[in-house]
């Protein structure tokens, strides 16, 4: 870049130095209030570039003061090419002074929406005054991702019991059941938040009857956004007990005995039938052989 740049250190232990430039800064602040700042948006843990909209050459870098304040904080400063970081956006805050200069935020957190402003001092007889002066509107958000819900089983014969789910969002949240409509009574509702991230977590149980069909809606609203997860339930069909199934199962037994029984009958007969009539044969037979044999005699 043809300058050097130090980065992430904290600024010296000289309180009149910094005293004096946190009252100009706002003096600044106060001198520009009235300017319309650009607006941002990002959600949280993303990074953001905020640019100062002032396009400078390198040899000029090198005698400027760039100063990055939020709202009455101070943010980051660039003291003739060194770059100094405040505490709260150290590790996670860098600047780009080429051209353009900017500074880069990463890992967002609620904590850092506010207005941004950008203020460049230049050299002159001696002293330094205002050459630029940028301000930037950044807003957070942190969208609840689209509900999870699951099922927990029978607490009690012929209710199911599930839950609904979501975490990661911001602003507080209201979660409720609808079905057809109409606002349903949940069973347990938790709410709870983080205090590092700020962001939130809830989650609520629906208790209902299973011998009929239902469709549930369960809603989240946060601010002036909802998110939504449906859940549908069918009652099962009923399985067939042992005790309906007895009616078919003798109407087969006996049916199935009665045409063995009939089987059995026939064939016994038949064979009675044949019996006789080879035995009837045989006497005739017998009977022939003893009539020739007098007439022999």
């Amino acid at each position: 870049m043809g300058h050097t740049m130090k980065w992430g250190t904290l600024p010296p232990k000289r309180p009149y130095l910094w005293l004096s430039q946190l009252l100009v800064l706002a003096g600044l602040f106060h001198f520009c209030s009235g300017i319309i700042p650009k607006s941002v948006t990002k959600r949280v843990k993303e990074a953001v570039v905020l640019s100062c909209d002032y396009n400078t050459s390198t040899e000029e870098l090198t005698s400027l003061r760039i100063y990055w304040q939020k709202d009455s904080e101070m943010v980051l400063a660039v003291l003739l090419g060194k770059v100094q970081v405040w505490p709260k956006y150290e590790n996670r805050t860098i600047t780009d002074i080429t051209n353009n200069p900017c500074i880069v935020i990463l890992a967002l957190r609620l904590s850092d929406s506010g207005t941004y402003t950008c203020v460049i001092q230049k050299p002159e007889t001696g002293t330094y005054k205002v050459e630029h002066l940028t301000k930037v509107r950044l807003m957070i958000r942190a969208d609840f991702p689209v509900p999870t819900i699951n099922d927990l089983g029978n607490p009690f014969p012929n209710i199911r019991r599930v839950i609904c789910s979501t975490s990661g969002g911001f602003p507080k949240p209201h979660l409720s059941w609808l079905e057809n409509g109409e606002e349903l009574n949940a069973t347990n509702t938790t709410l709870s938040q983080d205090p590092e991230t700020e962001l939130f977590t809830i989650s609520s149980e629906l208790d209902f009857n299973m011998t009929s069909n239902h469709s549930f809606l369960c809603l989240v609203k946060y601010g002036d956004l909802t998110v939504s997860q449906t859940f549908q339930w069918k009652t099962p069909k009923p399985t067939p007990s042992a005790n309906q199934h007895l009616p078919w199962t003798i109407t087969i037994t006996v049916s199935a005995c009665g045409i063995a029984v009939i089987i059995a009958v026939t064939v016994t007969c038949l064979t009675c039938r044949n019996a006789a009539r080879w035995r009837q044969r045989r006497r005739n037979e017998e009977n022939m052989v003893i009539e020739r044999y007098s007439l022999s005699t």
